[in-house]
């Protein structure tokens, strides 16, 4: 059984940094590509960064330059660091971990609290 938890979350001011973990207990972590969602009361779940098995990265335009997403496969744990904090960045944050083999499987988080404040 798959499991991701996410730590990190809290309340900061605007301009602030956060660092959200995710520790995965997947077999073969690095076959993984790991995301974080994010998702604001009324909104949808949105992709806010993901990192592929071979580290490629991709961003949403609205956190490029800001946020930066790593990930340490000896600890089976993918990191994302948010500098900068807005408002408009507070939302539930959501970790995901997606796999190809034959069939594509993918899982979710709890999920993490992020609260900017002006």
């Amino acid at each position: 059984q798959v499991q991701l938890v996410e730590s990190g979350g809290g309340l900061v001011q605007a301009g602030g940094s956060l660092r959200l973990s995710c520790a995965a207990s997947v077999s073969i972590f690095r076959r993984y590509t790991m995301g974080w969602y994010r998702q604001a009361p009324g909104k949808q779940r949105d992709l806010v960064a993901s990192i592929s098995s071979g580290r490629s990265t991709n961003y949403a335009d609205s956190v490029k330059g800001r946020f930066t997403i790593s990930r340490d496969n000896a600890k089976n744990t993918v990191y994302l660091q948010m500098n900068g904090l807005k408002p408009d960045d507070t939302a539930v944050y959501y970790c995901n971990a997606e796999v190809w083999d034959v069939f594509r499987y993918d899982y979710w988080g709890q999920g993490t609290q992020v609260t900017v404040s002006s």
